[in-house]
C-alpha cells in the first residue's frame, strides 16, 4: 500500500476512533426522539363514508385520491350513514368517517363518548331534502304544494336508512310539530331502494339528508312529477334546534333554463363533519384537513368560495392539525418538497436543534481526543528512551544498551502518523540519535565487546 494513502487511512481510522462514541450518542438520540416522535404516518387509514351514491361516498373517492397522491392508501368502508359512522368510530373499526350534526341521541358528549373524537372541521352543509310526489300530495293538498311536516298525516313516508342518523332528525322533527309516528306509514329502506319505489308509487314521500352532489338528489330534483317539500319554517326551526342552519336553494340553481326550481325553495341543513379518533396520527389529520381545503372549498349552491371547511359549528372540540391547516393552508416545506421529507422536518427540527445543541459543545472534545491518540503513538516510546539514558551511568553493558536503542530506533522508523504530526515523530528519532551519542561518548564503550 502507499505510504501517503496508508497515512490517509490512518487519519481517517484515529478520527473515527476519537469521534465514534458521540456520533452513536447522536445517533441513539436521533433514534429515541424518532420512536418517540413517530413523525412518518402508517401507509394505510380508514375512511367511514356512506350508502352506494351518496355524497359521502362521491367524497370518500376524491380524499383516496389526494391521499394516494402521497402514497396513502384510504380503505372506504362503506355504511349506512351517518350514525353508523359514529359507532364505527367509537368502536375502533374506522380511523376517520363523516358525521353529520345531530347524529347523536343525546346534547352531552360526554355521555355519548364523543371526547374520544376530534374534529377535522365543518365540511358542507347536508340539507334534509324532502322529495314528494305531485299525486300523493293533491290528495291533502288541492295546488299539490306541501309546505309544513304536518300535511304529511297518513302518506307513505321513508324517512331515511337506519342507522344514517336521519330517522332520529326526523323523529326529532316530527315531535316538534306534535306528529305521533303512527299517524305516518313509515318506512326505513335503504337509499336506492327507496327511490326505486317512490318512483315506483310505492311510496309518497321520500327523505334524504345529503349534499347537492349526491346523484339520487341530482336526479329527483330534475323529475317531472315529483316535488320538494318548502321548509317555510326553516328559520324557526335552526333556533330549536342548534344543530340545523336554514339554507335556501335558490331559483333556477339546478337547471337554469328549465327554470327548477321555479322558486327558491327552503330548506333545512345539519353540517356535516369529518370526525377521526384521538389516536389518529397528526400527519394523516393534517393531510385530510389539506384536502378538505381543496375538495370543500369551492362554491356551490349553499355556500360561497373559500366558506368551508370552517372552524364553527362543530359539536366536538376541533384538532390542532386541522385547525392549523385550515388557517393556514399548506405548510412552507410541503409546496416544495415531497410529503414524507417535509414531514419529518417539521416535526423533527425542533428534537434536532436540542441533539444539536446537546452535542456541539462535547464535540470539542474530540479533537483533543484524535490529538492524543496520534502523539500517543508517539510518546509511549519516550518511556522506554528514558529508561536507557537513565542506566547510561549505571553498571549496565553499554553493548546491551545500544542494542536496546537500536531496536527502538527501528520501532520509531514504522511509526506513521499524519503530516501535521511528524515534527514529532522527527523529535522523537533526534532524541534517540541524542541519547546514543551520550552513550557513545561514555568511557570505554568502544572497546567493549
Amino acid at each position: 500500500m502507499p505510504k501517503t494513502l496508508r497515512y490517509t487511512l490512518l487519519s481517517l481510522r484515529d478520527l473515527a476512533v476519537s469521534a465514534g462514541p458521540f456520533l452513536v450518542l447522536a445517533v441513539a438520540l436521533l433514534v429515541l426522539a424518532y420512536s418517540w416522535l413517530d413523525p412518518n404516518p402508517p401507509k394505510r387509514v380508514t375512511l367511514a363514508t356512506g350508502p352506494a351514491q351518496s355524497a359521502y361516498e362521491a367524497f370518500g373517492k376524491r380524499y383516496a385520491e389526494a391521499l394516494k397522491k402521497e402514497g396513502i392508501e384510504v380503505v372506504l368502508l362503506p355504511s349506512e350513514g351517518s350514525a353508523a359512522n359514529l359507532q364505527l368510530l367509537r368502536g375502533g373499526k374506522a380511523d376517520l368517517g363523516f358525521v353529520q350534526g345531530g347524529s347523536s341521541e343525546a346534547g352531552n358528549p360526554q355521555e355519548e363518548g364523543l371526547e374520544e373524537l376530534e374534529s377535522l372541521g365543518s365540511l358542507f352543509l347536508e340539507p334534509v331534502w324532502l322529495f314528494y310526489r305531485e299525486a300523493a300530495a293533491r290528495r291533502v293538498n288541492p295546488q299539490a304544494t306541501l309546505t309544513a311536516l304536518t300535511e304529511l298525516k297518513g302518506l307513505r313516508v321513508n324517512v331515511g336508512t337506519a342507522g344514517s342518523g336521519l330517522p332520529s332528525l326526523m323523529a326529532k322533527l316530527l315531535e316538534s310539530n306534535r306528529i305521533d309516528s303512527s299517524a305516518l306509514v313509515v318506512s326505513e329502506l335503504e337509499q336506492t331502494p327507496a327511490t326505486v319505489a317512490f318512483l315506483g308509487g310505492a311510496l309518497d314521500a321520500i327523505v334524504f339528508a345529503s349534499a347537492p352532489e349526491s346523484l339520487m338528489v341530482q336526479m329527483l330534483l330534475q323529475t317531472p312529477g315529483v316535488k320538494l317539500m318548502d321548509f317555510a319554517q326553516s328559520e324557526a326551526y335552526s333556533r330549536r334546534f342548534p344543530f340545523l342552519s336554514p339554507a335556501v336553494l335558490p331559483r333556477g340553481v339546478v337547471d337554469l333554463a328549465a327554470d327548477i326550481p321555479p322558486q327558491d325553495v327552503h330548506l333545512l341543513a345539519p353540517t356535516t363533519t369529518l370526525l377521526t379518533r384521538t389516536g389518529t396520527h397528526p400527519a394523516l389529520l393534517q393531510l385530510f384537513a389539506l384536502a378538505g381545503n381543496d375538495i370543500h372549498g369551492s362554491a356551490g349552491w349553499f355556500k360561497q368560495a373559500r366558506e368551508y371547511p370552517k372552524l364553527a359549528q362543530n359539536e366536538v372540540p376541533i384538532s390542532a392539525e386541522a385547525e392549523r391547516s385550515i388557517r393556514n393552508d399548506k405548510p412552507f416545506l410541503q409546496r416544495y418538497l415531497p410529503f414524507w421529507v417535509a414531514n419529518l422536518v417539521e416535526r423533527m427540527w425542533l428534537v434536532m436543534g436540542l441533539i444539536i445543541a446537546i452535542m456541539l459543545p462535547l464535540s470539542r472534545i474530540v479533537p483533543p481526543l484524535y490529538e492524543f491518540r496520534v502523539r500517543s503513538r508517539i510518546f509511549r516510546w519516550y518511556g522506554q528512551l528514558r529508561d536507557i539514558e537513565n542506566r547510561i551511568d549505571g553498571a549496565d553493558a553499554a553493548g546491551g544498551l545500544l542494542e536496546a536503542l537500536d531496536s527502538l530506533e527501528r520501532r520509531a522508523e514504522k511509526i506513521s502518523v499524519p503530516l501535521s504530526y511528524a515534527n514529532e515523530l522527527y523529535a522523537l528519532r533526534n532524541n534517540i540519535q541524542l541519547v546514543r551519542r551520550k552513550l557513545e561518548n561514555r568511557p570505554g564503550v568502544q572497546n567493549e565487546p
